[in-house]
């Protein structure tokens, strides 16, 4: 028997106008007219209505929607049989689930838009999975029949029972201010759902004794991520959810966060994490569940793997156990060999004075050094140690103590947070500022298309989610003249597939375009694929920091993680720096020679 092709037929809510076409879609549809009712667009509908039994997948009606509301989505033959959930007809598919295992962490990683976030609504029992039936949802026993056999049967029985008590750490932890009506200090609401009897290691390592007295409305971006992992684990239950636990965490505070995560697991209970710091979701996690698919179409769950395996079948882009690719290219981390400073072209570098800057009790140091073009210089260190104040000095915009000292350059700068005021889409908002560039077909090619702006290009900018407002703040950086490109934190709210394009983007650009771009990174992996040279800032974040001259490579990572006391290895399959738990045999080996950056393959 031959098996049957699978499609998904979906229409978007947000462009289907049928009152403003001439329904274009159903006079093109040839099965409508052989007289079935393969599209109906009813009076009282405000979107089409396309049959996906019908539908033999010609694909005419997406091409001749005037508002490119349509898309059809040839699906890989066994996955029907596997539905997990489906909110509504021609909408987004979730195809099985992640097992998670009590007393491990459970890592997943996958594109944004492929089902993360309904997964663990499914999985925290706020959400009923309707495995795809949702005109008609199915009662519990017919869900518990359909699981049978696997893990998930107990743990939707536990769920069934009210047995699980589940914690999901938010993904935007900027909203909690406003959660939050009362004034009230961070150790005070802490107290006051403290039940797991673990203060003080919740306070050492997610460093919250400083701000202890502080109110929760007056805290910055990374000391709201750090009281939101806190309050998650000061609390007793039997599933905590982390979604991205690292936005906002310089790499030291990241790997902490993981440590406090991971202790969470030594009481048998189920931990899940959804991290796009794959350095990081590697050192967390006990194994890996992969999420692949077409986001906003559908989505599917693969088997858990070891954490190591998973991450690299990610990367490779195809999955061994089901014989399927899922992605075109594989990525890997190739990294240019230190030497390759020395061919540097010297005569055209760029100074820059020592200076320093008082900025009420902090004082920042600047080492004097040089850039040169074709060059990204990536900037490492804690939060609170000066980097932004950094890029802010080389832009102008702050001023060194002695105005004197400050380089005069021609900047454009991504800034570390986006609050978007643009009334218009993001096509108008290209436009308005970045013309010139928008309209150039070299800019489009080596820009605007890897950074997968066509599908947002006529979305108001005001509606943008935080991972497509970051691509366009790329986008419109590197668009505008200048001879120094400066981006903070450019991998925020990306996910993985997404940071390590915007890597290749910024880097091709940097180096065809013959100019200088300065960093801030915390991806490790992200900031080890960018940089030529690196700015190690070290000193007591808040009180006083140096920002030394830049340095190569491999002796900048080898300070900056000695100052950190952790190492990295590198994955002999695809180069990608790997951290060595605490105290591993590699961790002892590579900090009694002195390596603490990838040391031989």
């Amino acid at each position: 028997m031959s098996e049957k092709l699978t499609r998904i037929a979906l229409v978007n809510n947000d462009k289907c106008k049928p009152k403003k076409c001439r329904q274009e879609c159903k006079r093109a549809c040839p099965v409508v007219k052989m007289g079935k009712l393969c599209i109906e667009v009813a009076p009282s509908d405000k979107v089409a209505f396309i049959s996906e039994t019908l539908c033999i997948g010609c694909g005419l009606c997406a091409k001749k929607c005037p508002f490119e509301a349509i898309n059809i989505v040839n699906l890989p033959t066994n996955l029907e049989s596997q539905v997990s959930h489906r909110y509504t007809a021609n909408s987004f598919k979730l195809h099985r689930l992640p097992t998670p295992r009590a007393g491990q962490v459970l890592g997943m990683v996958g594109q944004n838009g492929t089902g993360k976030s309904t997964a663990l609504k499914i999985l925290a029992g706020k959400q009923k999975p309707n495995l795809g039936k949702y005109d008609d949802p199915p009662e519990w026993t017919e869900i518990l029949k359909h699981y049978r056999g696997s893990e998930l049967q107990n743990y939707f029985l536990k769920i069934l029972e009210d047995n699980l008590k589940a914690i999901i750490k938010p993904q935007y932890v900027d909203h909690i201010p406003r959660a939050i009506k009362v004034p009230i200090t961070v150790e005070k609401m802490l107290d006051s759902k403290m039940e797991m009897g673990n203060k003080d290691l919740i306070m050492d390592l997610l460093q919250l004794r400083v701000i202890k007295d502080r109110e929760i409305n007056q805290l910055s971006g990374g000391e709201l991520q750090r009281f939101a992992i806190a309050m998650s684990c000061a609390q007793k239950a039997d599933v905590y959810m982390f979604d991205e636990p690292s936005s906002y965490l310089d790499i030291k505070q990241r790997l902490n966060a993981a440590k406090v995560i991971r202790s969470l697991a030594e009481d048998q209970v189920y931990v899940i994490a959804v991290e796009h710091d794959l350095s990081v979701l590697d050192y967390l996690s006990d194994f890996v569940c992969c999420m692949y698919g077409m986001p906003a179409a559908y989505g599917v769950v693969t088997m858990p793997f070891s954490s190591r395996e998973g991450l690299n079948i990610y990367l490779d882009g195809f999955l061994p156990t089901e014989n399927m690719r899922f992605r075109q290219e594989s990525l890997n981390f190739k990294i240019a060999d230190a030497a390759d400073d020395l061919t540097l072209d010297k005569t055209s570098s760029v100074p820059y004075p020592a200076m320093t800057k008082t900025m009420g009790g902090f004082k920042l140091n600047v080492k004097a050094g040089e850039f040169t073009d074709s060059e990204v210089i990536v900037m490492l260190g804690e939060n609170g140690t000066g980097k932004t104040t950094l890029v802010r000095m080389l832009a102008g915009a702050t001023k060194a103590d002695n105005e004197a000292d400050q380089p005069e350059l021609k900047v454009s700068m991504k800034p570390q947070k986006i609050t978007p005021k643009f009334q218009g889409t993001v096509r108008m908002l290209l436009l308005k500022q970045i013309k010139g560039a928008f309209m150039h077909p070299q800019f489009q090619t080596d820009v605007v298309r890897p950074m997968q702006l066509d599908a947002i290009i006529d979305q108001d900018v005001q509606t943008l989610s935080g991972g497509e407002l970051q691509r366009v703040a790329i986008v419109l950086a590197l668009g505008k003249p200048a001879s120094v490109y400066l981006l903070d934190e450019p991998s925020s709210f990306l996910d993985s597939e997404q940071r390590i394009s915007a890597s290749r983007v910024i880097k091709r650009f940097i180096l065809h375009a013959k100019k200088t771009a300065f960093i801030v990174e915390h991806d490790f992996i992200m900031a080890t694929y960018l940089s030529d040279r690196v700015i190690v800032f070290d000193g007591e974040p808040a009180v006083e920091a140096t920002a030394n001259a830049p340095q190569s490579l491999l002796t900048g990572m080898n300070k900056f993680l000695e100052s950190l006391q952790v190492t990295f290895r590198r994955d002999t399959t695809n180069y990608r720096p790997r951290v060595n738990k605490t105290d591993s045999l590699k961790d002892k080996e590579q900090k009694s020679t002195g390596n603490f950056f990838f040391v031989g393959d």
